[in-house]
């Protein structure tokens, strides 16, 4: 099989010029028999003028030594033999495993782990503490519409983690030489997601679409004999000799288990705080805060590919744009984007009553004529003012706790040039009492204008405005058309639960801790390759489970 990267063409070609192409690009005496897309992407860095770019496969028919002496006459580098990776699961232990083994959280991270683990024999037994994704899905559904907050089945807890209610992005910065973010997707097309998402630079599902992907990937861990227990909050672990004995679930029940995975999400600060104290050892970890800005879609599209109309858009076959910004205040902090939103909403993200959160979410249309991401800085201990493992978690819930007030239960909204006005000149939105809740289009979840500019510390909030202000040179209005929603605070877990270089607690045998709840992750693909990773580290040590 040959391998032919960099194929330009002009935007909005279709797959028949794609082929003609590849075909004029290959060896002499290789015919093209079949075609496969292995990568596309946009090359706007001459707008309007905008290409495709392709990477292709293609099968020829032809022995591989042919191939080999056909690409060594050929004077183009853009044709290689192909090189596909195949993911192939590790062969079993034979360390036996007196009871199934158990999973702890519903999110990317135990979903895989649970998957490979039924698919090779194991049996395990997922744990959620919230509710199935359908009927999640109503309740977040109903917390947008009332306020009323369920704080076990919410955008944070239950069947899919937090990534359901997100853009469904499926990218990595990942070193992956085992081929496990392939394997991956190629799992969720298995499940019913687009089967582009194998050959885009910049996959996505999207919400809507994840949630399906979700039921599919459920049914296939019970068909391979797992179980999954919903609203089964584990509460506690029982421990003895130095190794995990089962978990307590709803403070009713014990699981014995030596074998336990723990996956619960960045959210899960009440399991964090038991397994301080039962002396687990963790690490404060950094992370990120900041704030959501909403766009304009038309805007960034029109930045990004020098055309915004919905014609245009169409016949070139382009989907809303996305960025990615980066800058360095004088402070010395990073300013950068995380998690652009393309054509979706500022969701109310919260989990624990009293305290405010966002997040942002995308349909996989993208349609929603706004764009948003979030703009954070990196906060670390001498931001939490203590070493404390647990003072980032504390410091998140602070800010949690003033963004509730500032917005009396509801997301507190600013103009950017208030923000900035409210912070250099103590001016702006000041007076909260008198602003009226409200519903925008872009958003999910009652919002109210507010001194956003009050949230941060005065440091962050300076780093902030000179992000912003360089982003407004990269895309020119950018600044002065945004939208401030605050608060940005589940970037990623504030603890790393420490395991060593086989994945296990270096505190307690038999504990697995694993995505990004324990601080090993910072996504959908990440946290998935995780679960895959500590699948592959039970498997390789123990046999599976027999009936």
């Amino acid at each position: 099989m040959i391998r032919i990267s960099q194929i330009n063409l002009p935007c909005g070609s279709d797959q028949t010029a794609l082929r003609r192409k590849a075909e004029r690009m290959l060896p002499k005496g290789l015919p093209l028999l079949e075609m496969m897309i292995v990568r596309h992407s946009v090359d706007a860095r001459k707008k309007p003028q905008l290409l495709d770019v392709y990477t292709v496969d293609i099968v020829t028919g032809k022995d591989p030594e042919t191939e080999r002496k056909a690409l060594q006459r050929s004077k183009d580098r853009r044709a290689v033999i192909a090189s596909p990776r195949i993911y192939s699961f590790p062969a079993s232990g034979t360390g036996i495993l007196p009871e199934r083994p158990v999973v702890i959280g519903a999110g990317p991270a135990g979903l895989f782990c649970a998957l490979y683990l039924a698919e090779h024999g194991y049996r395990p037994v997922l744990l959620e503490r919230g509710k199935p994704v359908e009927e999640r899905t109503q309740d977040v559904g109903q917390f947008w519409k009332t306020g009323v907050l369920d704080p076990a089945s919410n955008c944070q807890f239950g069947e899919g983690g937090a990534g359901t209610f997100s853009d469904g992005k499926l990218t990595t910065l990942v070193n992956d030489p085992d081929g496990r973010s392939e394997e991956i997707l190629r799992r969720f097309v298995e499940f019913g997601a687009p089967e582009e998402i194998l050959y885009e630079g910049r996959p996505h599902i999207g919400t809507d679409r994840l949630r399906t992907v979700i039921i599919r990937l459920r049914r296939a861990i019970l068909e391979a004999g797992g179980d999954i227990r919903y609203q089964a909050e584990v509460t506690g672990l029982e421990m003895s000799g130095g190794a995990v004995r089962g978990v307590r679930i709803n403070d009713r029940e014990i699981l014995p288990a030596s074998v336990v995975v723990l996956a619960p999400g960045h959210s899960a600060r009440d399991t964090i705080r038991q397994l301080y104290a039962d002396r687990i050892p963790m690490e404060q970890k950094a992370f990120a805060v900041g704030f959501r800005v909403i766009h304009p879609q038309s805007l960034i599209d029109f930045a990004q590919y020098g055309v915004s109309a919905p014609q245009e858009m169409q016949r070139l076959h382009l989907e809303a744009s996305s960025y990615k910004l980066t800058a360095k205040a004088a402070s010395g902090r990073g300013v950068y984007s995380f998690c652009m939103c393309p054509g979706g909403y500022v969701v109310n993200a919260s989990s624990e009553p009293g305290r405010l959160c966002v997040n942002g979410m995308s349909d996989y249309a993208r349609d929603s004529g706004y764009a948003n991401s979030a703009i954070v800085m990196t906060v670390g201990g001498a931001d939490f003012g203590s070493d404390h493992p647990l003072s980032g978690m504390a410091f998140q819930e602070k800010l949690e706790e003033e963004c509730y007030r500032l917005g009396r239960g509801a997301i507190p909204i600013e103009s950017y040039p208030d923000f900035e006005k409210g912070i250099s000149e103590q001016g702006g939105a000041e007076n909260e009492a008198k602003s009226e809740e409200t519903r925008l289009p872009q958003i999910r979840g009652a919002c109210r204008i507010a001194p956003v500019h009050k949230l941060l510390p005065d440091a962050l909030n300076w780093d902030f405005c000179e992000g912003m202000r360089a982003f407004d040179r990269h895309i020119p209005g950018y600044a002065e058309n945004a939208l401030v929603a605050g608060l940005e605070s589940r970037t990623s877990c504030p603890v790393r639960i420490v395991r060593n270089e086989d994945c296990e607690s270096t505190g307690l045998r038999g504990l697995y801790p694993c995505g990004e709840g324990a601080g090993y992750a910072g996504g959908i693909m990440s946290a998935a390759m995780d679960g895959i990773r500590i699948a592959e580290k039970i498997a390789v040590r123990y046999a599976p489970v027999s009936d």
